[in-house]
C-alpha cells in the first residue's frame, strides 16, 4: 500500500472476516488490517448449511478453534462476532452497519468458496467498501509456481523443484493492535454452538503450535515412520492447515528443511501447495476426472460393497481398520488412506467421486482439493496421478506396514487374539481363527484386479 492509501484508510474500520485461517500469527489478511485501520471487527459467518454439511467430526474441530479464536480476540479487548446466515448477505449487511471501509480476507480455492467471494466483492463494490484479498493458507499462492513456458506443471517432481526455489518470506508474528488498531466488541453477534463432544486434535492456535513443537523434536524420524499406521509417525497437522489455525510458513519456518524428515515434510506442504493449484485451475475437480477419458469407465453400481467398505467390513482387515479409524475418529492414517481408497476402486471398481464424498463428510481435515486431487492420484484420473496399473494389494500392504497388526487389531477387536500369522488373511486361521463375526473377504484380489485393468483399458486411449 502506499502512503498516500495509507492515510486515506488510516482513520477507517475495518472487517476482518475469517473463513479458512482461524488465527492471529502469520494472517496476511489480520496484519493489513491491523496495520491500516484504527479500527477492527473480527467476523465469522456461521452458515448452517455449510455446517450441516461438514460432518460431525468438522463441527466438533471448527467449533473448538473459533472458540480458541474468540478468546484470542477477547485476551486483546475485543471479540470474535458471530454471525448467522448466508455470508453473502450478512458480510455486506455487516460492512454497511458498521461503516467499515474495507473487509480483508484470506483467499480460498474451492469452487463454493470462490463464487461467494465473487458475490460478495461485488456487493461490496456497490457500497464502495474495499475488498482487500491476500493469500494466508499456501506456502505459495496460486501462479507464483510456474514452468519455464509460464504454466502450472503438471507432473508433481518439477512443481516441487521449483517450489523450492521461490521464496516465500518469513512468516509473521500476529501484531498487536497498538493505538492504531482497537480490536472492537460492537455486539450482535450469536453465542457459538455447544459441541456435542470434544474436537479430534486441540483446538486454536495454542493447540497448533503445540503440535509443531511437538513434530520438532521427532520429525527426523519421520521418512521412517511416517508410514508405520500403528505409530504417531506422521506430523498430524492436516486439521490445523485445513482450518488455518497453523500456517504452512510458520511450519517451514520451525522445523526448516535442513535434514532429509524435514525437507520430507516440506515436500508434503508442497503436494498441498499443488492440489491447491491445480483447483484453482480446474475447479471441477471433485466432479471431473482431469484425464477425460476416465470419466467413460464403466463404473461398477455395488451399493452393497460400498456400505460393506464405508462401514469397515469388507474382510480385509488393513482396510476395515482405516475406515474404521475414520468413522470413529475423523481421521485416518494417510497410507491406510492411499489403500482404502485403492480398495473401493482397484478392487470393488467404484466411481472414485462416491469415496471422495464420503471422505470428504468425515473427515476433520476433509475438503476439496486436497482430498479429490488424492483421490483422482489413487485412481490414476488426474494429473502426475499413480498408473492406472498400480494397483495396492491390501493384504501385502499390511504386511509391509503393519507387519505385526498393531494398527490392525486397535480397530478390528474382532481379530485381536487371532494368531498373528493370520491377522493379514484371517481367512487362511480356518479353525484357529475364533472370530465368525468378522467377515469373509468381499472380492478376490486377483480377479478384481484382472476386472479392473480391462475396465481402464478399455478407455485409456480414448482421445482427449
Amino acid at each position: 500500500m502506499t502512503h498516500n492509501e495509507l492515510v486515506k484508510h488510516i482513520d477507517t474500520r475495518a472487517i476482518v472476516w475469517f473463513r479458512r485461517d482461524l488465527r492471529l500469527d502469520d494472517n496476511p489478511a489480520w496484519e493489513a488490517a491491523v496495520t491500516t485501520h484504527r479500527e477492527i471487527v473480527p467476523l465469522f459467518v456461521l452458515d448452517s448449511r455449510l455446517m450441516a454439511a461438514a460432518g460431525v467430526f468438522r463441527r466438533r474441530q471448527i467449533l473448538a478453534d473459533l472458540a480458541a479464536l474468540d478468546a484470542r480476540c477477547r485476551s486483546i479487548g475485543g471479540r470474535l462476532h458471530l454471525v448467522e446466515g448466508d455470508a453473502t448477505t450478512v458480510v455486506p449487511a455487516m460492512a454497511a452497519r458498521l461503516g467499515a471501509t474495507a473487509v480483508h480476507v484470506n483467499l480460498d480455492v474451492s469452487p463454493l468458496a470462490r463464487q461467494r467471494d465473487r458475490v460478495v466483492a461485488d456487493r461490496l463494490a456497490e457500497r464502495d467498501v474495499r475488498w482487500d484479498a491476500h493469500w494466508g493458507g499456501l506456502v505459495h499462492p496460486p501462479g507464483a509456481v510456474r514452468t519455464a513456458k509460464g504454466s502450472l506443471s503438471q507432473v508433481f517432481t518439477p512443481f516441487w523443484k521449483t517450489w523450492r526455489t521461490v521464496p516465500h518470506g518469513l512468516p509473521h508474528a500476529d501484531p498487536v493492535p497498538s493505538q492504531l488498531a482497537e480490536v472492537l466488541d460492537v455486539g450482535d453477534c450469536v453465542a457459538l454452538p455447544a459441541a456435542d463432544a470434544p474436537p479430534p486434535f486441540a483446538g486454536g492456535e495454542h493447540g497448533a503450535h503445540e503440535r509443531l513443537r511437538a513434530i520438532d523434536a521427532t520429525v527426523d524420524d519421520y521418512p521412517a515412520t511416517r508410514d508405520l499406521p500403528a505409530i504417531d509417525g506422521t506430523t498430524q497437522l492436516s486439521a490445523a492447515l485445513r482450518f488455518g489455525t497453523l500456517s504452512p510458513r510458520r511450519v517451514i519456518s520451525v522445523l526448516g528443511t535442513h535434514t532429509q524428515g524435514r525437507e520430507a515434510v516440506a515436500r508434503q506442504l508442497a503436494w498441498r501447495d499443488w492440489y491447491a493449484h491445480i483447483t484453482w485451475q480446474h475447479p471441477t475437480i471433485a466432479s471431473n476426472a482431469l484425464r477425460p477419458q476416465y470419466d467413460a469407465i464403466a463404473w461398477n453400481q455395488d451399493d452393497a460393497g460400498f456400505d460393506a467398505w464405508c462401514q469397515g467390513r469388507t474382510g480385509f482387515p488393513i482396510v476395515d481398520a482405516g475406515m474404521r479409524q475414520l468413522a470413529h475418529t475423523g481421521w485416518m492414517h494417510n497410507r491406510v488412506r492411499m489403500i482404502a481408497a485403492s480398495f473401493l476402486v482397484k478392487d470393488l471398481l467404484i466411481d472414485w467421486r462416491r469415496g471422495e464424498r464420503w471422505f470428504r463428510t468425515l473427515l476433520v481435515d476433509g475438503e476439496v482439493s486436497q482430498n479429490a486431487g488424492n483421490w483422482q492420484w489413487v485412481a490414476g484420473t488426474g494429473p502426475d496421478a499413480a498408473p492406472y496399473f498400480r494397483i495396492f494389494n491390501p493384504t501385502s500392504q499390511g504386511k509391509k506396514f503393519d507387519p505385526d497388526g498393531a494398527y490392525i487389531t486397535r480397530w478390528v477387536p474382532e481379530l485381536a487374539h487371532i494368531d498373528t500369522r493370520f491377522v493379514h488373511e484371517p481367512w487362511l486361521a480356518g479353525s484357529l481363527f475364533g472370530a465368525a463375526d468378522y467377515p469373509a473377504p468381499i472380492v478376490d484380489h486377483a480377479a478384481a484386479r484382472a476386472r479392473c485393468l480391462d475396465a481402464y483399458s478399455i478407455v485409456r486411449d480414448i482421445a482427449r
